[in-house]
């Protein structure tokens, strides 16, 4: 019986503990083929809710206000955040269109920014003489994307950025914890027509050589808790020992009472 006891107390402790592989970033080395290699990233396309920054430069400053939506507003010093983003900007609404004053409703469900860009300056080639005349700048107005599981800080936030990897955007959900499963990271995608998962090993190095490295906006990215966490026998070496040393504790204790009673 002790024999066992001890033996079963032993295999617990060796598989409970979390191994050091399972929390360092980025292991192994760099295929030098692949790191000079630049990867292809295909262009993203609207949805429904994005939210569009889009700025008219011109000359004729008058005429240029009549198409800005409360631009002065927007382009007053520290008065930029998401707040001033969403009101001073235009959402996709459910008809995949945007409205601009005077040009009306565009739809741009499915587009880039840049063919966004184009198809509006399209549009103002009636109000101007010369097409050189305007400068119209498209963007989206941030990346946003929600952050579940085992992360210090879950939630949903705004980075604004043209471009944000999967470690800056669980860096900003206060990094993955000890308990969550680095290895498989997942990532849920709404497309225009379909949803998508996509799992990414963030312990390989080639991770960042991944399709899936940048995130898109309104991404759903979930880490998994690792099994040492159901098992609740802690996650480190002396939280286990501490774990065990009870248990084992209370067995000896069980058994010497029962032998009392004999």
């Amino acid at each position: 019986m002790r024999k066992f006891l001890v033996v079963f107390l032993v295999c617990i402790f060796t598989t409970s503990c979390i191994p050091k592989k399972d929390l360092v970033y980025f292991q192994g080395k760099m295929d030098p083929k692949k790191a000079i290699n630049k990867m292809t990233i295909e262009p993203y396309r609207l949805q429904v809710n994005d939210i569009l920054d889009i700025r008219i430069k011109a000359a004729d400053e008058k005429l240029v206000a009549l198409f800005s939506q409360n631009q002065q507003q927007a382009n007053v010093p520290g008065q930029i955040n998401e707040q001033s983003i969403y009101f001073n900007s235009y959402s996709v609404d459910a008809q995949g269109s945007i409205r601009i004053p005077y040009l009306g409703y565009l739809n741009v469900l499915g587009y880039t920014v840049n063919e966004v860009q184009k198809k509006i300056e399209k549009e103002f080639e009636s109000y101007f003489k010369n097409p050189n005349d305007i400068f119209i700048i498209v963007k989206l107005a941030g990346i946003r994307f929600t952050v579940l599981g085992e992360v210090g800080q879950p939630g949903g936030t705004v980075l604004f950025q043209n471009q944000v990897s999967i470690v800056e955007a669980l860096a900003n959900a206060g990094d993955i914890e000890i308990t969550g499963n680095r290895k498989k990271v997942t990532i849920i995608r709404r497309s225009l027509d379909s949803v998508k998962k996509y799992n990414i090993d963030l312990t390989d190095i080639s991770a960042v050589n991944s399709e899936n490295y940048f995130i898109q906006p309104n991404d759903i990215i979930y880490v998994e808790p690792l099994k040492q966490k159901s098992w609740g026998t802690g996650t480190t070496g002396s939280q286990t020992f501490t774990t065990l040393l009870s248990v084992f504790s209370l067995v000896t204790t069980s058994i010497l009472l029962i032998r009392s009673f004999n």
